[in-house]
């Protein structure tokens, strides 16, 4: 087994209908290496909370982690309409063919997740293992109404500390962690504006748009968008492994089970302590990946 190289970034210029944007992303280990593995994060989070991950399985394989658009260092859509996430799975096959490669590994964490289902549904998918990060077909209503409660709260802070306070307040789903992984997990999403100010690094018309969709979310529609995303993860062919942390809100208990019985019929791991989602930064969790992506 190799050593780790040297972290690289690249942006790849993606298109949607209103024009052109730019995806960030970093690039763990060796480049030529064929073996690659594609993790991609939730909905306001960033490419940076792969960072232990990505850095432990470098020797292994190539990782590439995006900031998706309008996140992090990737530019912010003029349109706010097209943070859909059939937009993200074609900015995903536009970054696959910048890297030069064709077949994958690739993980995702909540929206990474869904992001990951749609693209390993697709004919010819270049996706040929999958791991699901704490999501399913059908999101949960508590859930729902949990991160709508925090993500629609104003994101400016005057103080680095004050921000750290309110990141680690609404991510406490995430289980323990040390102090040092806390901190890392709080002033990764954490940049400051113009004016000095701290404030949550996503586009603000991304969060509009997120509550406006969970505010449109009737009976009718909630059963059509779960026939559609149960109809993709059915169409998933290759081996899939389901994380899960045993107090999410976000994947029922009952609907991973759902998970292991049809489509892909996938392995379910699930970890004690843990809400949504899984951070992927302790050696247990990390180990459970590694083992699933070595055939283990």
């Amino acid at each position: 087994m190799g050593k780790p190289t040297q972290l690289r970034r690249g942006s790849v210029q993606c298109f949607s209908p209103d024009g052109i944007h730019t995806m960030a992303y970093k690039d763990w280990g060796d480049p030529a290496n064929p073996n690659v593995l594609l993790c991609v994060h939730g909905h306001v989070r960033i490419s940076d909370d792969f960072d232990v991950l990505a850095e432990e399985l470098s020797s292994q394989f190539r990782v590439i982690c995006p900031d998706v658009v309008g996140r992090g260092k990737s530019s912010y859509l003029r349109n706010p309409q097209y943070y859909q996430i059939s937009q993200y799975v074609r900015d995903m096959v536009t970054l696959l063919a910048r890297v030069n490669a064709e077949n994958v590994a690739f993980l995702g964490t909540s929206m990474g997740g869904l992001i990951g289902i749609e693209l390993a549904a697709l004919q010819d998918s270049p996706v040929h293992k999958l791991i699901i990060n704490d999501i399913g077909p059908l999101l949960a209503t508590t859930a729902i109404n949990r991160v709508r409660q925090y993500i629609g709260q104003p994101k400016r802070f005057s103080t680095l500390e004050e921000g750290i306070e309110f990141v680690r307040t609404t991510t406490a789903t995430f289980g323990q962690h040390t102090e040092a992984e806390w901190h890392k997990l709080c002033t990764d999403v954490l940049r400051q504006d113009k004016d000095g100010a701290w404030i949550w690094h996503y586009d603000v018309k991304l969060v509009m748009m997120i509550i406006s969709s969970f505010q449109g979310i009737n009976p009718e529609l909630a059963h059509a968008t779960q026939l559609l995303m149960w109809a993709s993860y059915d169409a998933i062919h290759c081996p899939t492994l389901l994380l899960r942390g045993t107090s999410s809100d976000m994947l029922p208990a009952s609907m991973a089970l759902d998970m292991t019985r049809r489509g892909p019929k996938a392995q379910l791991v699930e970890f004690a302590n843990v809400g949504h989602a899984p951070t992927l930064v302790h050696a247990d969790q990390i180990n459970v990946v590694k083992a699933f992506l070595n055939g283990d």
